[in-house]
């Protein structure tokens, strides 16, 4: 506004030389004393329209600069300049000065109309400082102007509404922002419940995955059942532990299993009426023949059962005992009392769960047989003993080694201390994760495996089929007596022990049989059926592809239509 010429100047009377700065008003704007007016034109009089003398006396007495009434200019708002028509209003400021010639002070105080509502907002929160005079006004910029710089200043008029719209407009910010971050909470929310759903159904599913619950889709965590018998696809290593009670008397035999494919270890309880093939043919019970010294125990055992056992631990009573000491003592769930026995030596024996048993303990309870109990239930007895055994056994080989050095034996030199000692810690890795079954060989009065025996035990525990028989041996022939007759039985055996096949008892049937049935398994097996039926003089349509009731090669059901020679 200072670089352009203000049309009021020419309306000065006196110019900036004339005047002298006195002092600033409570506003902050400079004071001029000024030389007497002239008298004003009196077509500006007219113009203006009221008593400049009075307006300018009421003004110069509140400002304390003289007694004297001043004029003032005051420029009305929306006009231009050159064309304002002037009247009289009944009190507002403006632009005026005194029109009497006296010796009166003059005072100048240019003001300017009410800004704009918008200047008004941008002029609010500043407060304008005071305009100070120039030091001496530069003759080429006052030539030619009427009037000063100084003359004009600011009112600050405050705008009441100017609140309000900043207080709404900050309340609709607000209000906006809230609802954006209440729109980007739910955003979030959502996603996050996505991810959560997300990692639960990813989870499941690599739960079901790894259990082997999907369908088509097995899991590394899935126990794999085992392979049907007579595959050959499971290897097995087996021994068999014959007990020798060294102060009572008597055996107690049992199959030591360790299922190296499907990582399960086994024991097998075989009672001592199981009838195995003595050296000249015929059927003996499996006590005996290890009372008798044991030989050819093993591969008779094999011969019955279908198996290849590795090896024969003798362990007699005393060497339990130390074993179990050497292990520092076993817990065992006992299913009944076992009194002390003082001839024997053996100290009483607590029933219940847990029960801890040292060496002479557990011998006690292993070998004890209440009066008229059958012998299943010793057989059991020792089983939880052995088992309980295996659990205490270290897990390194070496370690296992030492400990059955330590026990004092003399072993079979088949089965020496690395082996045996190797194969116990497998079978002790098997019970500690309880990844161990412990399975009685029923077998029939007449010392043949029962038909339930023969498909749970041999066949899925043991393994045993024609494959698993050793390799070179004479084909096993299975002979069950359909006939009732005990002597046509024996004549039969004869004709095939004569014929070079080997003797697998199978025991009596449950009912006799009019005619002889000869079965076999595997088709290779169909040739040497037909010859085992004329070796017993049989016509060859008795031979057919069946099950075989006996695990052997060609199984028998010799039939009342059997003739003996």
């Amino acid at each position: 506004m200072n670089d352009r010429q203000d049309p009021y100047d020419r309306y000065d009377p006196h110019p900036a030389h004339e005047q002298q700065l006195i002092g600033y008003d409570a506003y902050g704007r400079p004071v001029y004393s000024q030389a007497p007016a002239q008298p004003a034109p009196e077509y500006e009089q007219q113009q203006y329209g009221y008593d400049y003398q009075a307006q300018s006396q009421g003004y110069g007495q509140a400002q304390g600069y003289g007694q004297q009434p001043q004029q003032q200019y005051y420029e009305q708002p929306g006009q231009d300049y050159g064309q304002q028509q002037y009247a009289q209003p009944p009190a507002a400021p403006g632009y005026g000065y005194d029109t009497q010639q006296t010796q009166q002070t003059q005072q100048w105080i240019p003001q300017q109309s009410a800004p704009e509502p918008e200047a008004q907002r941008q002029r609010a929160p500043q407060v304008p400082e005071p305009r100070r005079p120039e030091a001496e006004p530069e003759p080429e910029r006052e030539a030619g102007r009427d009037y000063r710089t100084e003359m004009f200043a600011f009112i600050d008029q405050p705008d009441e509404d100017s609140e309000d719209v900043i207080d709404w407009l900050k309340f609709t910010e607000s209000r906006t922002e809230r609802r954006e971050e209440a729109r980007r909470r739910g955003r979030n929310r959502v996603v996050a419940l996505i991810v959560v759903l997300a990692l639960f159904v990813v989870g499941g599913l690599g739960y079901l995955w790894y259990a082997g619950k999907l369908p088509f889709l097995d899991g590394p965590g899935q126990k794999k059942a085992p392979a049907a018998a007579g595959t050959g696809a499971q290897k097995r290593d087996m021994i068999v532990v014959h007990v020798h009670n060294t102060k009572k008397g008597g055996t107690s035999s049992a199959l030591l299993v360790d299922n190296v494919t499907a990582k399960q270890g086994a024991t097998v309880l075989l009672p001592n009426t199981l009838g195995v093939p003595g050296s000249d043919g015929t059927a003996t019970g499996l006590g005996k023949a290890v009372e008798a010294g044991g030989l050819g125990t093993r591969e008779a055992l094999d011969s019955v059962l279908g198996t290849h056992i590795g090896g024969t631990w003798r362990l007699d009573t005393p060497f339990l005992e130390n074993l179990v000491e050497l292990v520092g003592g076993i817990e065992v769930d006992t299913d009944t009392a076992v009194p002390a026995d003082d001839a024997a030596k053996a100290p009483a024996v607590g029933q219940g769960q847990k029960q801890s048993l040292s060496g002479p303990m557990a011998v006690a309870y292993a070998t004890y047989r209440a009066q008229g109990e059958p012998e299943a239930k010793q057989l059991e007895r020792m089983g939880k003993v052995l088992y309980a055994v295996l659990r205490k056994v270290p897990s390194d080989p070496k370690a296992a080694a030492l400990t059955v050095e330590s026990m004092g034996q003399i072993l079979d030199p088949a089965l020496n201390a690395q082996t045996l000692g190797a194969l116990l810690s497998r079978l002790g890795a098997h019970a500690k994760v309880g990844a161990y079954r412990t399975d009685l060989l029923s077998v029939k009065p007449d010392g043949g495996l029962t038909d339930d025996a023969t498909k749970k035990v041999v066949k899925e525990v043991l393994g045993g089929s024609v494959a698993a028989a050793q390799p070179g041996a004479a084909p096993r022939v299975g002979l069950k007596d359909a006939t009732g007759d005990e002597k046509t039985q024996v004549a039969a055996r004869a004709a095939l022990l004569n014929g070079g096949y080997d003797f697998v008892d199978g025991g009596k049937a449950d009912k006799t049989a009019a005619a002889s049935q000869i079965t076999y398994q595997d088709d290779a097996q169909r040739d040497r059926a037909i010859e085992v039926a004329k070796t017993l003089g049989l016509p060859e349509t008795a031979v057919k592809k069946a099950e075989n009731a006996v695990n052997a090669d060609v199984v028998v059901i010799l039939g009342k239509d059997y003739k003996a020679s």
